[in-house]
């Protein structure tokens, strides 16, 4: 299409195209509000570039959002991570309206839609972009208003982006093997087939491309820094010998098909689109009795695909399975959590020298790049788990920052530093934050840092009922800073796959709720990352992971079980920048027992010449913090 109107021909051409569209049924042409995200048609968090049409439209880059265009504007609904980074991104930024998602004052996507469209105005999105859950909130408020919501035959955002939208991404497959897995496919599977049983169901239909890695002990690339790949995986109980592949079947290597088969999966082939024609043929030869499995989570199209047959719409099997990780992901997820640890010490090591005894200029991009460098020296690396957060100063205080070459500036001893970085090995998925000042911080600072520690502290330490919500812990991480009428706007915690993603549901600990939340068990690994954020200054976060165990207690009330975390980072949290005075004796004790224990486990990794510098300042970060500063 013509591009015209500067900056505005985006928004200029798909406003021209909705005035056009004929959907299927609607007597006039024409919709009068467009709904964009940022997913695929797998409901995913992060997106291929082929994906990216939030991005496309607004310019806005982070990975949560949604957009909203009517004739005359255009806004995005956004959380707290990405308030500061959503105003600098938006293009052209007169041209929208940022709707700060979490405020009191902010409506929602479907209040705003009801309080500002026409009567009777129609809604248009693309079925296979948005989940049946959130469709169904949309629908249910848009119709109770008088207005309607429908399925686009097309997606108009890919018509405006035409030619220039980059191609499907279609990587090559490779099996994960059972020294990392832990548990074969065909064993997955028959559990799968157990838990159709118990809810009546015949056909079970997978669309998270996590739990389809996980099902069939297979990896992939198709997204950048998850090692996934597009598919969908159906069981049907009438053909119980059988799973149905919806992927290229080129894309699989030839030892990922043998080991599929050796470890008791029979799979059948299908090509990737067929997956809609396919539902609704399942759906058609389904009976009264028949009921189909498919989560709310999946697209409201393969929903609609399903008809008017039975369903079942809770979180798949498979989403609970690939959380609670068994003893062989456990034992992965913990070396692979040493490895890296060694990695941040050398970086942090590496980092302080050159800014403290060298005239040699480290910047955010240079930084990240060397941290890399490290952890590309560890066994079993594989790529990072997201792009590294390497900022300085105000740069911390935009959550989830990236520097490029127009905003890098130089670590220094004059400002914070908060690196938020992870990775993928073969054995475990790692992420850490720290924040480190190689200079003199303000006693604010000290005052702000000391009190997300508190808050890490108080999490890490909890003693809580089996099967507990995360939603229930969030506030016990935020509990200092309220006291003295700070907060952070993001979440506490999410949860981490076993080489899967970084952000795995559907477990966590915040604010919101997560609806899908089964509660947490020993064997789930979430992240512990309170922080604190002032604008245009500085950003702090500590990040650590955490696996939940079972917890010793003198008393079981009614047999229920008790958990508590063990943190399985190893990377020491900088005592000269803690205000001691607001600390407790049990908190200097939980650091000092922590910090023993990161040079008990590191130290071997950091034997020989070339690790001395390392060593040095791993042994110096460590050293207890005297009781006699405190009294």
């Amino acid at each position: 299409m013509v591009r015209e109107n500067g900056k505005l021909w985006k928004l200029t051409q798909l406003r021209a195209l909705m005035k056009d569209v004929q959907v299927e049924g609607m007597k006039e042409k024409g919709i009068q509000a467009l709904v964009v995200n940022g997913e695929d048609a797998h409901q995913s968090e992060y997106s291929t570039e082929r994906d990216q049409r939030r991005r496309f439209v607004s310019g806005f880059r982070g990975s949560y959002g949604t957009v909203i265009v009517t004739p005359d504007a255009a806004l995005l609904w956004t959380d707290g991570r990405y308030f500061t980074q959503a105003l600098s991104e938006l293009e052209p930024p007169e041209a929208w309206t940022l709707m700060r998602e979490g405020l009191l004052d902010t409506p929602t996507t479907a209040i705003w839609l009801t309080a500002n469209l026409p009567p009777k105005s129609v809604v248009g999105a693309d079925a296979n972009l948005i989940s049946c859950t959130e469709w169904s909130r949309l629908h249910g408020s848009l119709t109770a208003a008088g207005h309607c919501l429908v399925a686009l035959p097309e997606n108009l955002v890919d018509k405006v982006w035409a030619d220039d939208q980059p191609a499907p991404t279609a990587n090559a497959i490779l099996p994960q093997a059972i020294q990392y897995s832990g548990e074969k496919a065909g064993v997955k599977v028959n559990l799968c087939r157990d838990a159709m049983l118990d809810n009546e169901a015949s056909v079970l239909v997978i669309t998270a491309l996590d739990a389809i890695a996980y099902l069939l002990n297979w990896r992939g690339s198709d997204i950048p820094f998850n090692p996934v790949f597009f598919a969908y995986v159906v069981l049907n109980l009438k053909d119980p010998k059988y799973v149905h592949i919806f992927i290229d079947r080129s894309r699989v290597c030839q030892q990922a098909l043998e080991q599929l088969r050796d470890e008791g999966v029979d799979p059948v082939f299908h090509a990737y689109e067929d997956i809609h024609s396919f539902m609704k043929e399942v759906a058609s030869s389904c009976t009264d009795d028949d009921k189909i499995w498919i989560s709310n989570n999946s697209s409201y199209a393969l929903h609609a695909d399903c008809g008017e047959v039975k369903k079942h719409t809770d979180i798949t099997p498979v989403s609970v399975m690939k959380s609670i990780k068994n003893s062989v992901e456990i034992a992965g997820m913990k070396a692979a959590h040493v490895r890296d640890s060694v990695a941040l010490v050398k970086y942090f090591a590496w980092l302080e020298d050159k800014i403290k005894n060298t005239d040699e200029r480290v910047t955010e991009i240079s930084g990240a790049a060397q941290l890399e460098k490290f952890r590309q020296e560890q066994d079993l690396f594989v790529g990072l788990s997201f792009t590294t957060i390497s900022s300085v100063g105000p740069h911390g205080a935009i959550i989830h920052y990236s520097p490029t070459p127009a905003t890098d500036v130089p670590i220094t001893d004059k400002e914070l530093y908060l690196c938020d970085s992870g990775a993928q090995y073969k054995d475990g998925t790692t992420d850490v934050t720290r924040t480190w000042h190689f200079g003199e911080p303000t006693s604010f600072e000290r005052e702000c840092f000391t009190r997300v520690f508190k808050g890490q502290c108080r999490l890490s330490t909890m003693i809580f009922p089996l099967k507990t919500k995360g939603n229930y812990l969030d506030t016990l991480a935020r509990e200092s800073l309220w006291s003295v009428g700070l907060n952070y706007l993001h979440g506490t915690g999410h949860g981490v796959g076993s080489y899967l993603n970084v952000h795995e549901e559907p477990i966590g600990i915040s604010w919101k709720p997560y609806p899908d939340d089964p509660g947490l068990e020993p064997g789930m690994f979430l992240s512990n990352e309170p922080g604190y954020y002032e604008d245009d200054k500085f950003g702090i976060r500590l990040e650590n992971i955490e696996l939940v165990v079972a917890a010793k207690t003198p008393y079981n009330y009614k047999d229920r079980g008790f958990l508590t975390f063990e943190t399985v980072t190893l990377v020491p949290i900088q005592t000269s920048l803690l205000d001691t005075s607001l600390l407790t004796d049990e908190e200097i004790d939980y650091l000092n027992n922590y910090h023993a224990r990161c040079l008990e486990v590191l130290r071997p990794f950091l034997r020989g010449m070339e690790n001395i510098q390392a060593l040095h300042w791993l042994e110096k970060q460590t050293l207890p913090i005297p009781l006699a500063i405190v009294m």
